[in-house]
């Protein structure tokens, strides 16, 4: 649960990822670097959140098989519908995949929560005053419930900045 500086790698480490999905994936996909790990001077867990949105959903059954050549499982929706999650399997070994922590999200272009990752991604990276509260936050949550306790981070970033994430979203789509 570590939240660090911001790391210069991980636009890199990014790429490299989106390389390895390349070498499968068949069907037209928008795949994007999302979270914070995506914000220059953004402070973030150091884990890679990349989100691959499908043109057309009817293709998820063939992208969940293409994914699996590679070493991913399909983990359901975990809470957020219309967003697939894959997990590695640790059968099939791939230097990249499994030497670069990441987490991978399967979802239509059109799914509201791809689009938010797009919109607040993309606002914080031109907006470094929204960047700055941010990175407030996130050290106001860790100083209530401690570097170790995910749980409580999620649980008081939903609660409590609930309103800062809706502003950031609402001025993007102005």
């Amino acid at each position: 649960m570590v939240v660090i500086e911001y790391d210069k790698k991980w636009p890199n480490d990014f790429l490299k990822i989106k390389k390895e999905l390349l070498t499968v994936l068949t069907m037209a996909a928008d795949i994007q670097h999302v979270g914070s790990t995506s914000i220059p001077g953004m402070k973030a867990k150091p884990i890679i959140d990349i989100d691959v949105g499908l043109d057309n959903w009817d293709d998820f059954e063939t992208v969940k098989m293409e994914l699996a050549k590679i070493g991913y499982k399909h983990e359901g929706d975990l809470g957020i519908k219309g967003r697939e999650a894959f997990g590695r399997t640790g059968e099939i070994h791939n230097e990249v995949l499994d030497t670069i922590d990441h987490h991978l999200y399967v979802c239509s272009i059109n799914n509201e929560e791809f689009n938010r990752h797009i919109l607040f991604r993309d606002f914080l990276r031109t907006h470094d005053e929204a960047r700055d509260r941010y990175n407030q936050i996130k050290e106001e949550i860790l100083e209530k419930v401690g570097p170790e306790n995910r749980a409580g981070y999620v649980q008081m970033k939903e609660d409590e900045y609930k309103d800062f994430f809706e502003d950031v979203i609402s001025k993007a789509q102005r």
